[in-house]
């Protein structure tokens, strides 16, 4: 008869034998998550439908066909550029909920206008009499190519989806008509931010100049903020919304026919990428955009009191004023510090941080007396420690 010999929990055991627990000897398990997303839903002519979709950065210039339906370079892609000066990944949302365009032969596969630029090119096999070429094209763009008998031999792609049951025939360009872009609602931004709940990122971009949006992308940041607790800054434009999770943008650009918050995806960008021991203060703007800067110096030391974020020129370069929120109304509790945004990266790291691990690693597997009490607040130590060493806390 075998010994008992095993793990034990309490001192219960009947068998003689020798009862082993293997645990893993104390170490940090505190480290600093990443910084560098950023949310951003923006009118697009193409893209993923009513969902929140992302790219990273390096990828932005090998699938920007494929996402958006234009090429890296083309104008349509200029704030989606913007936002990749410095952001590391960014979460995408299309706005408006148009229609997608279509012909006899095939669908688009999302809605928008830009589904209009598509083209089927059908032309008989040089090899095989009985097979077609059928070629599909996004503008002047070969995107598609496939040699079958019949429609119901050709594969879905990236672009469209093809009617089976229609006839296949030679023709040098049939095009995809119908696809519309839809209205940007009050309801569709609200649906935006829903979306983006379960998301995790550091900057939110309001693309909207109306107050009303502004006002509902602010709200919804106090919120997520206070309420729930989860931390990220709002960047918008003119929202004087004295808060430290928003970010008051001044600034327009003197581009003709650019949008008045054109500035914001540059600016949701460079507050996602700066690290959490930097700052965005005499930062030089290197986007596409020529920006705004007719202001007196007078003007510029206003704006600073009014926590407005603004660019100005130094010598022939557009630089960040200064980093700060659009937090004015400080008291004991929140003294000037909280104005900068510096300060409310820090702290957001912290609050994520620490919930982060109490939340993977002790939240129903640790026991809440005096010994996980100590684990956790050394982990909590450990977080701050990793500050200190990067020289953003003393």
């Amino acid at each position: 008869m075998a010994l008992g010999g095993g793990t034990f929990t309490t001192m219960n055991k009947l068998m003689p034998g020798s009862y082993i627990n293997y645990v893993s000897a104390a170490r940090a398990a505190a480290s600093l998550s990443a910084r560098g997303i950023a949310a951003l839903p923006m009118k697009l002519k193409w893209g993923k439908d009513k969902t929140v979709f992302s790219m990273a950065a390096e990828d932005f210039k090998k699938e920007a066909m494929d996402v958006f339906g234009y090429k890296y370079s083309d104008a349509e892609m200029l704030p989606v550029r913007e936002v990749f000066k410095h952001a590391e990944k960014c979460l995408f949302y299309k706005l408006g909920d148009g229609t997608a365009a279509e012909c006899k032969m095939s669908k688009a596969l999302y809605k928008g206008s830009r589904g209009n630029d598509l083209k089927h090119v059908v032309s008989a096999n040089v090899d095989d009499a009985s097979l077609y070429d059928v070629e599909t094209y996004m503008g002047n763009t070969l995107v598609d190519s496939q040699t079958v008998a019949q429609m119901a031999d050709l594969k879905d792609n990236k672009f469209i989806s093809w009617k089976t049951d229609a006839e296949i025939e030679a023709t040098a360009g049939m095009n995809l008509t119908g696809g519309t872009d839809g209205t940007v609602t009050g309801e569709i931004h609200q649906a935006v931010l829903d979306a983006l709940e379960p998301y995790a990122f550091n900057v939110l971009g309001c693309m909207s100049e109306e107050k009303s949006v502004i006002s509902l992308y602010t709200a919804y940041c106090k919120r997520m903020r206070d309420d729930v607790g989860v931390k990220f800054q709002l960047v918008a434009k003119g929202a004087d919304a004295d808060y430290i999770g928003v970010i008051n943008l001044k600034n327009g650009v003197d581009d003709a026919g650019a949008d008045t918050y054109a500035l914001v995806p540059w600016v949701a960008g460079a507050e996602a990428g700066c690290a959490v021991n930097t700052t965005c203060d005499n930062m030089t703007y290197d986007g596409e955009y020529i920006v705004n800067v007719d202001y007196k110096n007078s003007e510029f030391k206003t704006m600073i009191e009014n926590g407005e974020f603004a660019f100005h020129m130094v010598e022939n370069d557009f630089k960040v004023l200064s980093d700060i929120n659009s937090y004015v109304s400080t008291t004991s509790n929140m003294n000037d510090d909280f104005k900068l945004n510096q300060v409310i990266r820090v702290v957001d790291q912290i609050a994520t941080d620490e919930a982060a691990i109490f939340n993977t690693i002790y939240l129903g597997k640790v026991q809440n007396d005096e010994d996980g009490r100590v684990s956790f607040w050394s982990d909590c130590v450990s977080i701050h420690k990793e500050l200190q060493k990067s020289h953003a806390i003393e």
